[in-house]
């Protein structure tokens, strides 16, 4: 198969999944997807920096994000037009429309200049995306590839409860896999590989006894 028609795959499959559940997203995802806010916090920007989500859904977290770092422009992409429907509501309806740009695209092929006209971006980030897209280490690679110097990439996704009960961790991977939402064991070991291959500095730190992974790749 193609990547073109992987892509197009792909955008009907969300479009399909949060047609309706775009809608109760973030009030469900908050009980849940934990580290957001924690990411967010971390980004730092510097003045008149750029930031972009990979991924960014209903732009709950580019919001919550513009408001934390005023100075900072703001830029975000999905694959499901559905969930773009909805997050333009949601900047416009936060009066945020000047700060944040947002664009349809694919995670596992983007390229800031084609979707923003951007040469490089100061930060980029990655939050309870990887668990859900086909091309996961494809969109490390791009984030990674797109840093400015002194630029980061900041992600937090789903880890292995490598110190939680073992039920716990079947329930709550069954209940993900129904909504096409995979945990990647292998996310450690793809992180270190693109930063040797980038020459990045990586930090990696798991939360709440491995509920969530966390980590930042940053470039000199």
């Amino acid at each position: 198969m193609s990547q073109a028609g992987g892509a197009a795959e792909q955008k009907q499959a969300m479009d399909a999944v949060y047609a309706f559940h775009r809608h109760i997203y973030d009030f469900t995802r908050k009980f849940y997807l934990f580290g957001r806010d924690r990411l967010i916090a971390q980004l730092a920007p510097p003045p008149n920096g750029s930031v972009l989500e990979v991924g960014c859904g209903t732009a709950r977290n580019l919001i919550v994000a513009a408001r934390r770092w005023p100075d900072a422009r703001f830029y975000g992409f999905d694959i499901s037009e559905a969930m773009l429907e909805t997050a333009r509501k949601s900047v416009a309806g936060a009066g945020l429309g000047d700060r944040i740009t947002l664009a349809q695209g694919d995670a596992g092929s983007f390229d800031v200049e084609t979707l923003f006209g951007l040469a490089q971006v100061d930060r980029a980030f990655m939050s309870y995306t990887l668990s859900m897209i086909p091309p996961w280490q494809e969109a490390i690679e791009r984030g990674a590839a797109c840093l400015a110097p002194g630029g980061s990439l900041h992600i937090v996704d789903f880890g292995q409860y490598e110190r939680l009960p073992g039920w716990a961790r079947r329930l709550h991977f069954k209940s993900l896999n129904d909504f096409h939402v995979f945990p990647r064991r292998e996310l450690p070991a793809v992180l270190k590989r693109v930063a040797e291959a980038e020459g990045l500095g990586l930090d990696f730190t798991p939360l709440h006894r491995g509920y969530a992974w966390s980590a930042a790749l940053r470039r000199a």
